[in-house]
């Protein structure tokens, strides 16, 4: 019966995992976002050609790789399926939160980023599932559009769009200094006490909890300990006194162990003496005779 129900338990353990690793693929492309777009390139960033073309830059929020494979690119949301990027390419695999731009220069022929539209009679973006049918993500297209300064989330993957005070192509939209939170705690402590008082907690929270810990653990094993002695007085009186040493204990419960259990060895109350014969006599031996005769 106990088997059955583990069985149970590891087939429904299983399928759940199974069933959360299915969805966590599926969901992979739906954690992508169209970051940042230049409508106008005209001394921004340079394509693989050497040419300054409007581009889209994806970035993918996830914490594992993304593959935009198999994905549509459109600016006609009528026309879901208007540039597909091509399966089974390395360059299409996004590691987690990164990027890859594609260049909207209506060139499809020089490669898998070159998309086939252009943005500047553009007036929306869209990012299609491998269906054709699910939209990922999308932006419409503020008019007017400022030349070499691109549009973009003011943070990567946020709601919020603007015009960004620096070009970021594969790179963090937000350029502004960043406060870590180490230099907040020192604005906070200059001196350290703080930090001292902190650590000294730790160490100290952590050793009493290891002290009630064994201690506990202690309590719990003399507990066991005595009601063992117990159950052995009750079972054998009298043969546990004060005074013998633990060895002698030993001795005595493994005894009564065995001879409880019948694992002692039997022995046969009757001596039986056998007479064993002698054929051979020292006085017949020739080593004994004259090796001389007397004179």
């Amino acid at each position: 019966m106990l088997k059955n129900k583990l069985s149970i338990l590891k087939l429904i353990v299983l399928v759940v995992l199974c069933v959360g690793l299915r969805n966590v693929n599926a969901q992979s492309a739906m954690d992508l976002r169209i970051n940042e777009i230049l409508v106008h390139n005209d001394s921004n960033y340079v394509d693989d050609f050497g040419e300054h073309s409007a581009w889209i830059e994806i970035y993918n929020s996830a914490f594992n790789s993304v593959n935009v494979g198999g994905l549509y690119l459109t600016d006609d949301i009528t026309n879901p399926t208007k540039y597909y990027i091509p399966k089974g390419q390395p360059i299409t695999l996004i590691p987690q939160e990164s990027y890859i731009v594609f260049w909207a220069d209506n060139e499809p022929d020089r490669g898998i980023r070159h998309l086939n539209f252009k943005l500047q009679e553009s007036k929306t973006i869209c990012l299609f599932d491998s269906n054709g049918k699910t939209l990922i993500d999308s932006v419409t297209i503020k008019s007017p559009q400022k030349t070499d300064v691109t549009y973009g989330r003011l943070e990567d993957g946020e709601a919020k769009w603007g015009f960004l005070e620096k070009s970021t192509p594969g790179a963090n939209n937000d350029t502004k200094p960043k406060v870590s939170e180490a230099d907040k705690f020192v604005k906070f402590d200059p001196s350290g006490i703080g930090m001292a008082l902190i650590a000294m907690s730790v160490v100290f929270t952590g050793l009493a909890l290891l002290y009630l810990f064994f201690k506990g653990l202690g309590l719990i094993m003399t507990k066991e300990a005595r009601r063992a002695e117990k159950l052995l007085k009750i079972s054998s009186p009298g043969v546990i006194k004060q005074g013998l040493s633990g060895e002698v204990n030993a001795a005595i419960v493994m005894a009564l162990y065995l001879y409880g259990n019948e694992m002692h060895d039997q022995e046969d109350p009757v001596i039986t003496m056998t007479k064993v014969s002698r054929t051979y006599s020292p006085w017949s031996s020739k080593i004994y005779g004259l090796r001389k005769s007397p004179r």
